[in-house]
């Protein structure tokens, strides 16, 4: 397993995250295997939200590990917040803030998350609000550190200018068959889609300004629209690339599709959403392959992706 710091903190984190979005469908003991597993493999990072099974996700993860200060202490848990329900609405009130994470502690029955995201964006949002939220998670103890999911550079700098503490984290859709972060900067001034800036150039921009980023979805298409592993319908060459030097390094295509998001200098952390133990032992092994670049942009390119 590979560590780095998350820049701004001491946290020493694995680049592979624990995803806790689908416990619900595991029963305890399945939970529990699944978590010790993440802890054998030297996963330390355990990544929640509030709307996550509408907390009960953070409910088993608690009970299944049967959480105290020993196994506390061995682990980063960081939770989301801002999501009413998926059809509904956003809220970065201070009151919403202060009592989701008041939720979300009795849950995991900690007292302390070691960061706090803003799930998504909330155009109603007041900024100097979320400051005063924030400020009074830190001076309580409750929350570490701060950042932010799928928010887009004015967002960040919006939010930043009010924020007495540096936005540590942005967790962002990334995969091979996702990868409108990279897309425009190769296509750049070419008259295609490819070419078409749609995030406001995120990724050069938490790397300018030393925000780790966390890649979600890290084998899924579109908006949970499947995987695209396995999927040779949809995905011919890029599933017989992905097969190919996956039979070359000896592992899954799983391993090869995380090595392919770890290759990138970012250091982008892994959230691995999978509730099979052995696939994320699988997902693991990628962390230690570092492809060459030829690999990298073989890969790339069997996407459907263009390299001028």
């Amino acid at each position: 397993m590979k560590y780095i710091n998350i820049a701004n903190t001491d946290l020493q984190v694995s680049n592979m995250i624990m995803g806790n979005m689908r416990l619900t469908q595991l029963s305890l003991p399945e939970a529990e295997k699944l978590i010790r597993t993440a802890l054998d493999e030297g996963i330390n990072f355990f990544d929640h939200a509030d709307i996550y099974g509408k907390g009960q996700c953070e409910e088993i993860f608690s009970e299944a590990i049967q959480m105290n200060s020993s196994i506390r202490e061995k682990m980063i848990l960081q939770s989301k917040c801002g999501i009413i329900s998926p059809e509904g609405y956003f809220d970065f009130s201070k009151e919403h803030i202060i009592e989701s994470v008041n939720g979300i502690l009795k849950r995991l029955k900690t007292e302390y998350l070691d960061i706090l995201l803003l799930h998504r964006p909330d155009p109603l949002m007041e900024p100097a609000e979320v400051a005063e939220a924030f400020e009074d998670l830190h001076a309580s103890g409750k929350v570490k550190h701060f950042g932010v999911s799928n928010h887009n550079p004015a967002q960040i700098e919006l939010l930043q200018k009010y924020i007495p503490y540096n936005l540590v984290v942005n967790q962002l859709q990334f995969s091979i068959a996702h990868t409108p972060m990279i897309d425009s900067g190769i296509a750049l001034n070419m008259k295609n889609d490819q070419a078409i800036n749609r995030d406001s150039s995120i990724l050069e921009y938490c790397r300018l300004h030393d925000i780790t980023m966390q890649a979600w979805s890290p084998y899924q298409h579109g908006f949970f629209e499947g995987s695209f592993l396995g999927d040779v319908e949809r995905f011919p060459k890029l599933n017989e690339v992905v097969d190919s030097i996956a039979e070359k390094y000896g592992v899954t295509n799983t391993a090869i599709a995380t090595a392919w998001i770890t290759r990138h200098p970012a250091n982008i952390q892994v959230v691995l959403g999978t509730t099979n133990a052995e696939r994320m032992k699988d997902a693991c092994k990628g962390a230690e392959i570092r492809l060459s670049r030829e690999e990298w942009y073989q890969i790339y390119k069997a996407a459907g992706n263009i390299v001028p």
